[in-house]
């Protein structure tokens, strides 16, 4: 009888993912467009979200089961989840901010300037495996319960906003927003280096 050496699914009880929010979709009215999760990239974390790993808690919940928070914050909804779903790139979603919501104002102001443009999940991991090599974690069953708009994304940005954000990276501003952003992935690195988060 030979023992099992492959990886083997893991259990935790949740975990916070971020990835960049695609601002071509934002309009005036306080509507936006993007990817909450963006599939086969490792992140900081060295977390690997897979395709399909979003369609069983999609059918149970649906987007009104999903909440919309500033920065994580149970006590700050701003909004509401019109539609949630996966496709080839990764975790598609389409939001409204509240415009009774003065934290949702100031968050729309934010986007429109370009100073707000990450995303972040929450979620319950259900089915893992971690590779003992590389030490990657594969996600591959997840329970989403919340999706909120955040300041620093955990994916790199400069692999997807500067590419669908370009307006954005030619002022002064922004690029004070990068710099925040390359000080906050040393600080993390720092704070949870060998830690699981």
């Amino acid at each position: 009888m030979h023992a099992y050496r492959g990886p083997r699914p893991v259990m935790t009880s949740s975990a916070r993912k971020f990835a960049n929010l695609e601002l071509s979709g934002l309009k005036g009215d306080g509507t936006f467009s993007g990817y909450a999760s963006v599939f086969g990239e490792v992140d900081l974390g060295k977390d690997r979200i897979e395709r399909g790993a979003f369609l069983n808690s999609l059918v149970g919940r649906g987007p009104q089961g999903v909440r919309m928070l500033y920065q994580h914050d149970p006590n700050e909804p701003i909004g509401a989840w019109k539609a949630i779903r996966e496709d080839a790139r990764g975790l598609y979603v389409e939001g409204v901010l509240s415009p009774g919501v003065a934290r949702s104002r100031e968050v729309l102001a934010l986007m429109k300037s370009g100073a707000l443009d990450g995303l972040s999940i929450g979620f319950r991991t259900v089915r893992a495996r971690t590779d003992p090599r590389s030490g990657v974690r594969r996600i591959l069953e997840a329970d989403l319960w919340e999706i909120s708009v955040v300041t620093f994304p955990m994916l790199p940005s400069a692999r997807v906003s500067d590419v669908k954000n370009a307006r954005f990276f030619r002022d002064r501003e922004t690029e004070l927003v990068r710099q925040m952003r390359r000080a906050a992935k040393m600080m993390i690195r720092t704070t949870f280096k060998g830690k699981a988060i």
